[in-house]
């Protein structure tokens, strides 16, 4: 079995098989069968970032990676090496060592040591763990960094828990942009209590004027089904049930979650597939006694007769 860090490139120059291999680690390139190393360097992949600003051309000047709201000083801080040693690894001389140190000292000075610019370090902290646990996408880190900015401008935050504060924005941003992330991932993967967050909420929705969609509840299928294993043909049909629901406008008022969670389980039932109400609820996060209200309220018997 190939390790992943090591990927098959092409043959061997030296016994003609085709059992090269190159280490991501190390960068090395080397026939498996008789050790023979093509390189031992390989070349950077990753994305080449340069500035287009001359006319004619490009300018070959780097620029580095773009600014980051999700950073707290959006990517645009100087970092100066603690180790006193030049490119190529040869220790600085005396009188340079001297003049690097004024320079980290001066560095250290200029830079801001406010209140609101510790409180934002340890919020986009807390952001980039919650990231890890929730799995959210790199454009609703962004809104959620924003949405936190803004309520440090406001003074909002002066008072109230960061990670409550930095959970409710990423929990507004999740609302913003439809992602199906319910208050209670968030509230686990954050360790507060979902109460807590949701007052947060309340006060960065009046507060910052955020405009919310009404979120879909046939979004919700997917996530739910992803954990029982439930087959497409089910989730299709959980899908219209849902749809006719809201042209119905049953839906209206309705918890996402607790209404699709409704929907599989008429699907499952349409079509014989064995699973339980617990099982549901438990995916979805909901109560058994949800599923079987909104059972009542989506007329299981018509939709199973179908």
């Amino acid at each position: 079995m190939v390790p992943n860090n090591l990927r098959n490139k092409t043959t061997c120059i030296r016994c003609g098989k085709n059992s090269l291999l190159t280490d991501a680690d190390t960068g090395e390139q080397f026939c498996s069968k008789c050790g023979f190393v093509i390189s031992e360097k390989s070349q950077e992949s990753g994305p080449e970032w340069r500035s287009f600003r001359k006319e004619g051309g490009s300018d070959p000047a780097r620029t580095g990676a773009p600014s980051s709201l999700t950073i707290h000083d959006r990517g645009l801080s100087t970092v100066i090496n603690p180790f006193n040693k030049d490119a190529s690894g040869k220790p600085l001389s005396t009188s340079m060592k001297s003049t690097i140190e004024r320079l980290r000292t001066w560095d250290s000075r200029s830079q801001v040591h406010k209140t609101a610019d510790r409180n934002l370090r340890e919020a986009l902290s807390e952001l980039n763990k919650l990231k890890d646990k929730i799995a959210i996408p790199a454009n609703v880190m962004e809104k959620a960094a924003y949405i936190y900015r803004k309520a440090l401008e406001k003074k909002l935050v002066r008072g109230r828990s960061i990670s409550g504060m930095i959970a409710a924005a990423l929990y507004a941003a999740c609302r913003d942009s439809e992602t199906p992330r319910t208050l209670k991932d968030i509230a686990d993967a954050a360790n507060v209590k979902r109460k807590d967050i949701a007052r947060c909420y309340r006060l960065l929705y009046h507060e910052l004027e955020l405009k919310m969609p009404v979120v879909d509840s046939i979004q919700c299928i997917a996530r739910i089904s992803s954990k029982l294993e439930i087959t497409e043909k089910t989730k299709r049909y959980a899908i219209q049930v849902l749809k006719d629901a809201q042209e119905s406008k049953e839906s209206a008022g309705k918890s996402p979650m607790g209404l699709a969670a409704t929907a599989l389980y008429l699907s499952c039932v349409k079509n014989g597939v064995s699973i339980t109400q617990r099982d549901l609820a438990e995916a979805a996060g909901v109560t058994e006694v949800t599923i079987r209200n909104r059972y009542k309220g989506l007329k299981a018997e018509q939709y199973v007769a179908k």
